[in-house]
């Protein structure tokens, strides 16, 4: 496929998505609230529909395959799970949430009337850190995929997405992103479907084959679907935990808590988008072991694409929709939950709807230049990061629905998290070890490291769970 007729099908598809939200955004006069929440106005199909959306950023080409190419079965059905349990979290604790609080915007609004100012802040940056790192992973992969599929300047796709996306978002706020998110969803099903409808083609027992080949070249097998290490089933585990832990504070999630129209609407909408994610992410990992059948590449991270080679160009097209939609979905999101975390928890809703949109323009310029330095960077490895970060956040949060937990210890609990898996890694090896962890949560076959991520987990609980019990025996005993 030639350059320039990836840009045209690019712009094109841009602009039909910047047409969609700016007439979202444009059918009512909002105000601040509803720029940020869409309060109780969505029905259950439109939720579902955004929360799969949402959750399916242009990751879904690199990272499950990535991750069936190094690590065969267990981490495949493993990641496809994750995938899953964030929004099955959220049809359990999201009507909680909005009984406890009916006016809230984010999660770190519920935090503040449990936890304190002080916890609020901390986990609105948290969240703020992890939707931002999502964000310019995003840009990062829509690069990525159009140099690889018609060579396109990475630079290019990067400044198109980010403007188109933040020009109907700053417009439109949720109902925007809401208003596209719909599109979106059947662009990517559809698409999803023409990706099956190749490569079953081929025939469905030839790329079982292939997906289950031993290669010995290299050393290279671990890739295969046949493939079920004890590594592999550890790595399986952590993925679970890390992102599972690492969605619940996607504020794109929240916001749509506040949108349904009910209770009801909410569990349903979040039982579609499950449904959806979880075959959405098995389908691509399971590609991943295909290409790991084959043999090794040169780039692990862009493996789906080698299953691309030598088809014709027209068939090229869908793909660069696919990867137009996909990331438009999950950075349309992205944009308007950290202009909501920014303007609701750390600035203490003192930002006013015009400069909430003008936070909107300005984040895309640190998130483009992230992404230009981290092209060489694996995707995978950006949203390890993010969700150590909120593995060690998670259950001191989602704790404070236990009457008993007192703030403090939610907070102290939180840090603890972060320095047990200093402690894992100065128990394991050394120091040195245990702070690299915190910035590259791996073991040495290039996976999660379930050590890491469980010391993170268990360490925040245990933590906020003692604290808050010997501090509320204190409290009983001084009165």
């Amino acid at each position: 496929m030639s350059s320039g007729f990836a840009l045209l099908l690019m712009l094109a598809t841009l602009g039909f998505f910047g047409y969609i939200g700016w007439q979202a955004g444009r059918e009512r006069q909002f105000d601040r609230d509803y720029f940020l929440s869409a309060r109780g106005t969505q029905p259950w199909q439109v939720i579902g529909l955004s929360l799969f959306a949402s959750g399916m950023g242009i990751w879904l080409l690199f990272s499950p395959s990535e991750v069936g190419y190094y690590a065969g079965f267990y981490d495949v059905f493993a990641y496809a799970l994750s995938a899953a349990t964030p929004f099955l979290l959220l049809a359990r604790l999201g009507p909680m949430v909005r009984e406890r609080l009916p006016g809230g915007v984010t999660l770190a609004d519920y935090v503040r009337t449990r936890l304190g100012r002080q916890m609020q802040v901390y986990v609105g940056c948290i969240a703020v850190l992890y939707m931002f790192t999502f964000l310019f992973a995003e840009f990062t992969a829509i690069g990525k995929a159009l140099h690889v599929l018609a060579g396109v300047e990475p630079i290019i796709p990067i400044l198109a997405v980010a403007v188109v996306t933040a020009a109907y978002t700053a417009y439109g706020g949720l109902p925007a992103s809401l208003g596209t998110d719909r599109i979106q969803a059947w662009f990517i099903i559809w698409l999803l479907l023409v990706v099956a409808l190749l490569m079953l083609g081929e025939g469905p027992r030839d790329l079982w084959d292939r997906a289950a080949a031993f290669n010995p070249e290299d050393d290279w097998s671990i890739g295969s679907i046949t493939f079920t290490s004890t590594e592999t089933l550890k790595s399986g585990l952590a993925l679970l935990i890390a992102i599972t832990a690492g969605e619940m504070f996607s504020q794109g999630n929240w916001q749509r808590t506040w949108a349904s129209r009910d209770d009801d609407a909410l569990r349903r909408g979040a039982f579609l988008a499950a449904g959806l994610c979880f075959v959405a992410v098995l389908v691509m990992g399971f590609l991943g072991t295909v290409v790991a059948g084959d043999g090794a590449v040169e780039d692990p991270s862009a493996a789906f694409f080698y299953l691309l080679a030598g088809y014709p160009a027209l068939l090229l097209a869908f793909f660069v929709v696919l990867g137009v939609a996909l990331v438009c979905s999950s950075v349309d999101t992205l944009q308007n939950a950290i202009v909501a975390s920014i303007s609701q928890d750390l600035s203490n809703q003192r930002l006013t709807l015009a400069q909430a949109r003008q936070v909107s323009l300005l984040l895309i310029l640190p998130a483009i230049w992230l992404a230009l330095e981290m092209q060489a960077a694996s995707v995978f490895a950006i949203f390890l990061f993010a969700d150590l970060l909120a593995t060690a956040t998670v259950l001191p949060v989602l704790l404070s629905l236990w009457d008993r937990v007192v703030p403090q210890a939610a907070l102290v609990g939180a840090i603890a998290g972060l320095l047990s898996v200093v402690a894992y890694g100065a128990a394991t090896a050394d120091v040195a070890t245990g702070v690299g962890y915190l910035t590259s949560p791996t073991n040495d076959w290039g996976l999660a490291n379930l050590g890491v991520f469980l010391s993170a987990l268990v360490g925040s609980g245990v933590v906020t769970v003692g604290g808050s019990l010997v501090l509320a025996s204190e409290d009983r005993y001084i009165k």
